[in-house]
């Protein structure tokens, strides 16, 4: 309890205690926006697989003509405060949305379990309207770290924040956080108190899961708060705009625009029985080509652009201000981790399109910052097709999982996945991209650490 009260009155009083920002604040007449465009795992290996594949060998999407680009060097650190090189998308969130370098897992708080302030949250608290739209669940660690504070990003509804089993093992859940505890609560929980205007994204079955002790669920909960929830797309339009809006328009995570052919994704090589005894003999007999096709289980899901536009005309009614908006394009990293690259090829296509509604967005609005970036690097890599060495007598070939992609001039472009032998890849730790549009001239340097992604973000808006 004494936690939440020391965090509401930091937010009070975080403008008096900041220091004098190098750009003039928001006004009527100078009003100043953010469109934070996150790509999840959206690295180099994945630009260019999207390039390839949306615009061409010899093409360009439209982030290649955002006249900014920087490198951005993701930073985590462990318990016992030393660098650790590869991070999760929770404490990389944390980082954007902060400013401050965390631990794995974290959301919105710190290596020492202390609630940090977020800009969605300063950015309302100085008049800015906000907003959060994701593929993922709202709940996800993303999405979360804008608008939540728990120690572990698993503690997305009112039962597991308590412990128990989490992806089949036990876990401790975030007790001192639950309501019970005198805690914010869970992540669902928070985000129906959050101050954010507009809420967009999957992740349903969090905000319908019971408190075990309590009985009641997220959605109970915001029956008493100014706020609507939807959950049919059709209905966002008719939503009551003197209140705030969460859109769940799915149970979990928004389905994937596109899957591999018959459902596969990139698959282990064969290697023949000598080949097994010895890497110098025998053969090997790669995956088979797959294309790219339209997920079914898509279907009626509302675009990540269709999102991201009707929060944009939420967020511009009666606003003199500006406003904070993050947009995540979720799934180039979830289909990474199980190997399907077209579905990471969709979700960038997403992303494209976003990209399209920001700058669409800007040109009425010029004095909107837009940051295209990442949170952190995932496992796909684009390896030879044919291999380098396929003209020496020796079998060749990856030790992980490949995908031989039919691209649409029908040349091939194979992809690899090879962080692990287990049913999920891990992230790497390579820096990451950012991008940006000319009202980051000036603003951006070539080279920053994540954090100061946030700093500069902060400072446009006068934060």
């Amino acid at each position: 309890m004494l936690r939440a009260l020391i965090f509401c009155i930091f937010i009070s009083i975080s403008g008096l205690i900041t220091a004098q920002p190098a750009e003039a604040p928001a006004s009527p007449h100078n009003p100043r926006s953010v469109i934070l465009i996150i790509g999840d795992g959206f690295d180099d290996q994945h630009v260019t697989m999207g390039r390839n594949f949306l615009a061409g060998h010899d093409g360009e999407l439209v982030i290649d003509t955002l006249p900014v680009r920087a490198a951005v060097q993701v930073q985590t650190v462990g318990k016992d405060t030393q660098w650790v090189y590869v991070a999760d998308s929770a404490n990389t969130a944390t980082t954007l949305a902060t400013g401050v370098t965390t631990q794995m897992g974290r959301v919105g708080t710190s290596a020492t379990d202390e609630d940090l302030v977020t800009i969605a949250q300063r950015a309302n608290a100085a008049g800015f309207k906000t907003g959060i739209v994701s593929s993922s669940s709202v709940t996800d660690a993303t999405p979360a770290s804008f608008m939540s504070h728990v120690s572990s990003r698993g503690c997305e509804n009112p039962d597991i924040i308590l412990g128990g089993e989490l992806y089949s093992v036990a876990y401790e859940g975030c007790p001192q956080d639950a309501t019970v505890n005198g805690g914010p609560g869970s992540i669902a929980e928070q985000i129906v108190k959050a101050p954010i205007d507009v809420i967009l994204g999957g992740g349903l079955s969090h905000f319908t899961t019971s408190d075990p002790k309590s009985g009641k669920t997220a959605i109970m909960m915001a029956e008493s708060l100014p706020v609507s929830i939807v959950t049919d797309p059709a209905m966002l339009t008719q939503a009551d705009s003197n209140q705030r809006l969460i859109g769940l328009f799915a149970t979990g995570h928004l389905p994937v625009r596109l899957q591999g052919s018959d459902g596969r994704g990139a698959e282990q090589p064969d290697t023949s029985t000598l080949n097994k005894l010895d890497w110098r003999l025998g053969s090997v007999t790669q995956p088979d080509p797959i294309k790219c096709e339209p997920n079914p289980a898509y279907g009626n899901t509302p675009g990540l652009a269709k999102l991201t536009e009707v929060a944009l005309d939420r967020l511009t009614q009666d606003n003199d201000t500006g406003l904070f908006l993050m947009v995540e394009s979720a799934s180039i990293d979830k289909e990474s981790h199980v190997r399907n690259p077209c579905g990471s090829l969709g979700e960038i296509a997403q992303l494209e399109e976003v990209v399209s509604v920001a700058l669409t967005f800007a040109q009425t609005h010029p004095e909107t910052l837009i940051i295209v970036t990442s949170d952190h690097a995932q496992a796909a890599q684009i390896i030879p097709e044919p291999s380098l060495y396929a003209d020496i007598p020796v079998p060749v070939y990856s030790p992980g999982h490949v995908a031989r992609l039919i691209m649409p001039d029908g040349s091939l472009m194979t992809i690899n996945y090879a962080t692990n032998g287990f049913v999920s890849e891990e992230h790497t730790g390579a820096n990451v991209p950012l991008f940006a549009n000319d009202v980051g001239q000036g603003l951006i340097p070539a080279f920053l650490r994540q954090r100061e992604v946030h700093d500069v973000m902060a400072s446009f808006l006068g934060l």
